[in-house]
């Protein structure tokens, strides 16, 4: 078998190509949000809502509605009440972040432990990319391409806002109603990429490649290019690398994500961990010759 028929087995299965489309999809919607994340400093707010969406799913499922409808609820109602309490007590954001978060998963977890059900409700939790159904599929179309649609199209809204809030107040922004709208844009990304790879590794996606292009470039609009490029090339290769192991398909992807970071951390030419010993030395070098 050659490496063209090799790559092609795959493909040859409905629910390979499924995996492949949800993964991708997902991989470049979190990977372009990511990168207004991680200069936020908004990582935590995306392991918020991916871990609260789980009740939304849970209740959903109690109810008849499709999945999409009650995670994007609870993503909403998360946001909601992360904001109400930060803004109505004297904790802090990271403060009101924890409890809201671990509270609702608590409540996914509970729900799921007392729900008689024909399905594994722990696909929820861990991700079950070779199962989704034509219909998951075309939610996460549908849901992934207006949230890619608004990120497009306010992107400069969205990089001011990251950078200088003040200054986007200066120009007649309402920088409370933007953060608003990156908000409700992470609670149906983590839609997106419930399906992909679970609850629990949502996070991942949703930092990893913002934070890999980050120590890749120092440009915003390479960030956005990079981050989705890189994400979308983790995704192909995690499920690849699944069918022939035969080891967990959305576990497989964030570790590709991962592993691509590490080659990065220690090999980027600007802020790599080997560059920046390699150029350190080497000036060392130099004033000692002066010297």
């Amino acid at each position: 078998m050659n490496v063209i028929e090799l790559l092609a087995e795959p493909l040859s299965y409905t629910f390979m190509i499924r995996a492949l489309s949800v993964t991708i999809i997902a991989s470049v919607l979190c990977a372009l949000l990511s990168c207004w994340l991680v200069l936020i400093g908004w990582s935590l707010m995306g392991d918020a809502v991916s871990h609260a969406v789980l009740p939304g799913v849970v209740l959903a499922y109690i109810v008849g509605a499709p999945f999409a409808l009650g995670a994007l609820i609870f993503g909403f109602l998360a946001v909601a009440l992360i904001g109400g309490v930060r803004d109505t007590t004297k904790l802090k954001e990271d403060a009101a972040i924890g409890i809201v978060f671990t509270t609702l998963f608590s409540f996914g977890l509970v729900l799921i432990s007392v729900t008689p059900s024909h399905i594994d409700l722990n696909h929820i939790i861990f991700g079950n990319l070779l199962g989704v159904s034509s219909a998951d599929l075309w939610q996460v179309l549908i849901l992934g391409a207006v949230t890619f649609a608004i990120l497009i199209l306010k992107r400069k809204d969205f990089t001011l806002y990251a950078f200088d809030q003040t200054h986007a107040h200066a120009l007649g922004m309402n920088p409370r109603i933007i953060g608003a709208l990156l908000l409700g844009l992470l609670a149906m990304t983590s839609v997106v990429a419930l399906q992909a790879v679970g609850v629990i590794l949502v996070v991942a996606m949703l930092i990893i490649p913002g934070a890999t292009a980050f120590l890749l470039t120092d440009k915003f609009t390479k960030m956005l290019v990079i981050a989705p490029a890189l994400a979308a090339g983790a995704g192909i290769l995690g499920v690849y690398t699944s069918y022939f192991l035969d080891t967990s398909t959305g576990g497989m992807v964030v570790l590709a994500q991962g592993l691509i970071f590490t080659l990065v951390y220690l090999f980027s030419p600007r802020q790599g961990l080997v560059a920046t010993r390699i150029a350190a030395s080497e000036r060392r070098k130099s004033l000692a010759g002066v010297r």
